[in-house]
């Protein structure tokens, strides 16, 4: 027995040294990789005044997962349809037994730890956890198809040294086969330029159901028109999302600069050469050109539609038909600086110029322009409707993006927020009710609570009025009454039944509970601003008493949220720092979402007075909560999530601001400048989790400006801005944000002037600053105690 155990002892311990051999290996094949730096500079195009400062590969690396940006580098214009990106696949060798050939380790298909880079796709979501989009692959080759093994994703090994990315721009070149690609796009168009060797072939592989991720893709369709110079075709995705609602259509045309001399398709089984059309669930299309023609460059246009081949190539020939690349590029870059210069930061550092302009692309990423250029789009009824005064948006990462970027829209970016709120109302009166994370032509059902109720109060609050708002305010209130129609519980609340009945989510009606409870609470609270703005006192009344049903879920004994029972007992098994990611049974964490306990324990940013008041008291609140923060990782996206405050994800992201209400303005102070220094740097990595569709880059923005927004309301917490002084673009007016004794060592906060009066506040109300003014900082380097 003695023997058989030491033999597996010596078999383990063997085992493990191979492991870590192999890992060790990965480690540096890794290391190799990351450490080579891509170039935003190209030499034929000036960078912008702004875009300079932005890094596009900042979120594309991190490890692979919920702590990964899921950023990517490729080309796109402000809330563009096509988002032309690189694909890469895993960059460790095939054989690996640790990580397997993998695509797609991020879910926008570009990942920085990669090597290997299987071509340019045009859709894509951006920061999500979701794998969506990937249609039509394009890939550049000079090899003939006899020499390409279909049956394998065909690739090509590229380097960072070689990659050159700015907004509106994106070049890679490939060394091996010397192909020098180079991209760009308008709102629903992608043009590639490849530009070959003298001496080499001249090819084009279009994977028609291509995926991000390889996921399911069916009904492809393709034709080839050699006398044209024109492809087309058409595929059926079914993503992370876009699987949910019976799959996602998308046509498009492609047009070539060059003759095509040659073509077959892969059918999934075989290459048949000179073979026009075909249909299918697995297409590639090779299409080689003259290789007597001098030029060794060729153009390629593609548009896309989700509507109709038809309208595909209406939006080439609007938007792309007669213009250039370097054209195409310079109007990407003016689109890009036009966003850019709504916020004009100086002072600090040059590092965090970077990460601030590039916080300020990301934001302008997301949602999706889904309408084509003749108004027309997909309905949430799978019906064809027409935008007449107003763009058709979708991909709302409503759960994640109410918090921060369309706070950020609304300052800034008025008309695309009047229009989101209309795409909102679109689709609440084509599907039934309000989407939480509304993405293709569908409801998801992602995420919890119903953030659209304050996404659109929170707009109307602050002035943008011109939508239904009586048809929104009867459709939020629909929803918060009444349980949601088993057809559409993929927009509606969850467990509402018992939210209502018993003023909170009963453990046993469904998981989530305690997550759903404060969501709801949050939401009922926005409703019944609204309400108030719209002089109806009953709702107003009601839904103010239902706004403080967080409550009931308080457990006295324990100071935190905590699931409960329907007959009032909370669930006995309860560890504050377990989270939701470790705990695979959700034995300890079943009520809550994406997190702990610990960081589910703030999130009542609309009522922190109440809030506070639960503690057992002023200070035992402040000790937690600078415990929180105290206790957590400054690392930035550490393979496990932090168990105390972490960055990387939506429950606890206004925390930081509630010392402010706790009578600690200078631990707001303390930590806001914590959170930025430790969780945002200017590189591949660059943020703490998964960027959520820009939501941590606008957190960034709003909190280096000094003023960080509580979603819903019109209230704006504030905090220690980064920089010298910021000109805020509103439209009409500007707000100036300006310091007094400013320096580096200089975080603290002595007095807040508005207007030139001081404030004896630390929070200010949007109508307060809605027609531009000064907010004026005066700092210093210790902290004013105003609670002892």
């Amino acid at each position: 027995m003695k023997k058989i155990i030491k033999i597996i002892g010596i078999a383990l311990g063997v085992s493990l040294l191979i492991a870590s051999l192999l890992i060790f290996i990965g480690w540096l094949h890794y290391s190799n990789i990351v450490n080579k730096v891509p170039s935003n500079q190209n030499e034929k195009f000036e960078s912008g005044k702004y875009g300079k400062y932005v890094n596009n590969f900042i979120g594309t690396g991190g490890f692979p997962a919920w702590v990964g940006g899921m950023n990517f580098p490729g080309a796109t214009v402000p809330f563009g349809m096509v988002r032309l990106s690189p694909e890469t696949i895993s960059t460790f060798p095939d054989n690996n037994l640790l990580i397997p050939n993998k695509k797609a380790l991020s879910t926008s298909g570009y990942y920085y730890a990669d090597n290997r880079m299987l071509g340019f796709s045009h859709t894509r979501l951006a920061g999500t956890g979701a794998t969506d989009g990937g249609h039509f692959l394009f890939t550049p080759t000079n090899q003939a198809a006899d020499d390409i093994n279909f049956k394998k994703d065909y690739y090509h090994k590229f380097s960072h040294e070689n990659e050159i990315a700015f907004p509106g721009y994106y070049s890679v070149k490939f060394k091996k086969e010397n192909i020098f690609s180079e991209l760009t796009a308008t709102e629903r168009t992608g043009l590639h330029r490849y530009t070959f060797q003298k001496e080499d072939a001249k090819n084009i592989l279009i994977k028609i159901t291509n995926t991000t991720g390889d996921k399911p893709a069916k009904e492809g369709e393709v034709s080839v028109y050699p006398s044209k110079n024109t492809v087309e075709g058409s595929v059926r995705t079914f993503g992370t999302f876009a699987g949910r609602y019976k799959g996602q259509k998308v046509y498009f045309v492609a047009k070539f600069s060059q003759n095509i001399n040659t073509y077959g398709i892969w059918d999934g089984s075989k290459f048949i050469a000179n073979k026009k059309n075909r249909s299918g669930d697995n297409l590639v299309l090779h299409i080689g050109f003259n290789p007597e023609n001098p030029n060794q460059t060729i153009h390629v246009k593609v548009g896309i539609s989700y509507v109709s081949l038809q309208n595909a190539k209406l939006n080439l020939g609007t938007e792309a038909a007669n213009q250039s690349f370097d054209a195409t590029v310079k109007k990407a870059q003016v689109k890009w600086e036009n966003k850019f210069s709504l916020i004009k930061v100086n002072g600090a550092t040059e590092i965090d110029k970077n990460i601030f302009y590039s916080a300020l692309y990301r934001s302008f990423q997301m949602p999706t322009l889904f309408n084509d250029v003749n108004g027309e789009y997909l309905g949430f009824d799978n019906k064809i409707h027409q935008a007449t005064d107003f763009n058709y948006y979708t991909d709302l990462s409503l759960w994640d993006t109410f918090r921060t970027i369309h706070p950020l829209f609304n300052l800034i970016a008025k008309e695309e927020q009047r229009d989101m709120i209309v795409s909102l109302i679109q689709m609440a009166r084509q599907g039934g009710s309000f989407p939480r994370w509304p993405s293709g032509n569908g409801y998801t059902g992602s995420m919890l609570g119903s953030p659209a109720d304050m996404t659109i109060t929170e707009s109307y609050l602050k002035g943008i009025r011109d939508f239904d708002i009586d048809f929104a305010f009867d459709k939020m209130k629909a929803v918060a009454l009444a349980p949601t129609p088993k057809n559409s519980e993929a927009s509606g609340r969850r467990s509402i039944e018992g939210y209502i009945k018993y003023g909170y989510c009963p453990d046993e009606l469904g998981d989530k509970s305690v997550g759903k409870t404060l969501e709801y609470a949050w939401a009922d609270y926005s409703i019944s601003l609204l309400a108030k703005a719209l002089g109806s006192d009953d709702d107003y009344q009601f839904f103010t008493k239902q706004s403080k049903n967080y409550i009931h879920v308080w457990n006295p004994e324990t100071q935190y949220f905590q699931s409960r029972r329907i007959d009032g007992s909370f669930v006995e098994k309860f560890d504050p720092l377990q989270l939701t990611y470790t705990d695979w049974d959700k034995e300890y964490t079943k009520g809550y979402v994406e997190g702990s306990a610990l960081q589910w324990r703030w999130m009542v940013p609309f009522d922190p007075k109440g809030l506070i008041s639960l503690f057992d008291s002023n200070d035992y609140f402040v000790s937690e909560l600078n415990d929180f923060f105290a206790l957590s990782k400054p690392q930035l996206a550490t393979w496990i999530p932090d168990n105390y405050y972490w960055h990387g994800n939506e429950p606890d992201l206004h925390a930081v601001y509630l010392f402010n209400e706790a009578g600690r303005p200078d631990l707001t102070q303390k930590w806001v400048r914590w959170i930025l220094k430790n969780k945002y740097e200017d590189d591949y990595v660059g943020i703490d989790g998964n960027d959520d569709a820009g939501t941590l880059s606008a957190w960034y923005i709003f909190s280096a400006l000094g003023i960080y927004p509580i979603a819903g309301t019109t209230i704006y917490q504030l905090g220690s801005p980064l920089f010298e002084s910021a000109k805020i673009n509103l439209g009409a007016n500007n707000l100036n944000i300006e310091t007094e004794n400013y320096s580096k060592e200089n975080i603290y906060v002595k007095a807040v002037y508005l207007n030139g009066d001081l404030l004896n506040r630390h929070w200010i109300d949007h109508k307060e600053i809605a027609n531009g003014g000064i907010l004026k900082f005066v700092m210093r380097k210790k902290p004013i105690l105003e609670n002892k």
